[in-house]
């Protein structure tokens, strides 16, 4: 039980055993389902934080005379050099904690008051998700199935960090996972090993980056090939290349809405005849907290969320097997703020994803092509079908998966 290993921790902090709490911290934060963890100093004391559900929370505060020998023994574990405290820090530790195999992706920080670390967690026993459990569903799912069933392409997932954007593209590979398929990924770092595809990490410290490793993708005899991240002109020419010439490619970019991604790529001076000519599908995302399913509350919504309502469906087309009472007849769902013991009085419990599928059609093509500017583009896309970031986290909260408040805080007003 993650409370037992929580009062273990408090005993060994008092016991000043730096090994045990350590271990016992990632085994909170593990079996907690958390995907970071946070050691900060401060100037009376140190604490430890974990994210779960994209929340911070405080799991335990200790002495600051236990921080440098835990900073050390972290640094040890993830062949960190442990007398260089003036400059940041990247390594990766990987490790049983009790029976479960885990990697950490180690970062230092230096501050007035010694150093920061935040490990993020992959717990390697969980499987990949299905693309339904992400949230990917309906027309959305549609739409995703058949860019991936392509030979052919470009497929962008866009978001901020921690939107779930490598997750997306790791479900993606485990649906085209086949032994007679050669999936190559460029990674960094690889978060995830996935049996039958052939994964590499990338350097840019010793000058292997994404655009070294598709160079090197195209003398491997690729089906499939996932960029980590597309990060300037040199790599999406060379993704572009790679998909003119027959391969498919995934990859994720930072930006905030599918439209916004084609801008993007423009600014790099691509020119926009090879967008329209590589480029299947764009998809935004974001990751909102689900609703407790046990202790939600029905909330019939306010005159406000029945204004916004109506001005974020003004353009949409519903699509075959939508059910319209979402929008005609709402009804949200609000968290319980005492919670209950499922969600252990938080009210949330796990995420779900909100998504934004572009399909380049060829209006949209015409559109790029004809010089349009980015609000024009969405008119044509959204007439063409397309569900905003903002529809699709009011259906879901129509749905009861998450709720008003929390999609607002993800999307646009």
């Amino acid at each position: 039980m993650p409370e037992k290993v929580l009062q273990q921790l408090q005993e060994m902090i008092v016991a000043g055993n730096i090994p045990e709490m350590i271990q016992l911290c990632m085994r909170y934060a593990l079996e907690k389902g958390a995907s970071d963890i946070h050691i900060e100093p401060s100037k009376n004391f140190t604490r430890m934080r974990i994210r779960i559900d994209g929340v911070l929370r405080v799991i335990v505060e200790y002495p600051l005379n236990l921080h440098p020998g835990i900073v050390s023994k972290i640094k040890i574990m993830s062949n960190l050099k442990i007398d260089e405290t003036r400059v940041p820090q990247d390594g990766r530790i990987t490790t049983y904690v009790g029976e479960t195999e885990a990697d950490l992706r180690v970062s230092t920080l230096p501050t007035p008051n010694g150093e920061k670390i935040v490990m993020r967690l992959v717990d390697k026993s969980k499987k990949i998700p299905a693309l339904k459990d992400l949230g990917i569903i309906g027309h959305n799912a549609k739409l995703f199935e058949a860019a991936i069933a392509e030979p052919n392409g470009i497929i962008l997932t866009s978001g901020p960090t921690g939107s779930g954007k490598t997750t997306t593209m790791y479900s993606a590979m485990g649906v085209l996972n086949r032994p007679e398929v050669n999936i190559m990924t460029f990674e960094d770092p690889i978060e995830n090993q996935m049996e039958g595809l052939n994964q590499s990490q990338v350097r840019s410290d010793i000058g292997y980056t994404f655009a070294n490793g598709l160079r090197t993708a195209l003398r491997q005899d690729p089906d499939i090939i996932m960029v980590g991240e597309i990060r300037d002109r040199e790599t999406i020419d060379i993704a572009i290349e790679a998909s003119l010439t027959g391969h498919l490619v995934l990859s994720t970019i930072h930006t905030n809405s599918a439209i916004e991604t084609i801008t993007r790529i423009l600014n790099m001076k691509v020119p926009d005849f090879l967008v329209t000519a590589s480029v299947n599908l764009i998809m935004a995302q974001r990751l909102a907290r689900r609703l407790c399913p046990k202790c939600k509350i029905p909330t019939p919504p306010s005159a406000d969320a029945q204004r916004k309502m109506r001005e974020a469906f003004d353009v949409f087309e519903p699509y075959e097997g939508f059910d319209m009472n979402l929008l005609n007849d709402p009804m949200f769902f609000s968290p319980n703020p005492k919670g209950c013991d499922e969600c252990e009085g938080k009210g949330y419990k796990g995420r779900i994803g909100i998504y934004e599928l572009l399909d380049m059609g060829e209006e949209i093509k015409k559109g790029l092509l004809q010089g349009l500017p980015s609000f024009e583009l969405q008119k044509i896309a959204q007439k063409e079908g397309m569900i905003t970031l903002e529809q699709d986290g009011l259906i879901k909260a129509a749905q009861g998966l998450s709720s008003l408040e929390e999609v607002y805080k993800l999307v646009k007003n």
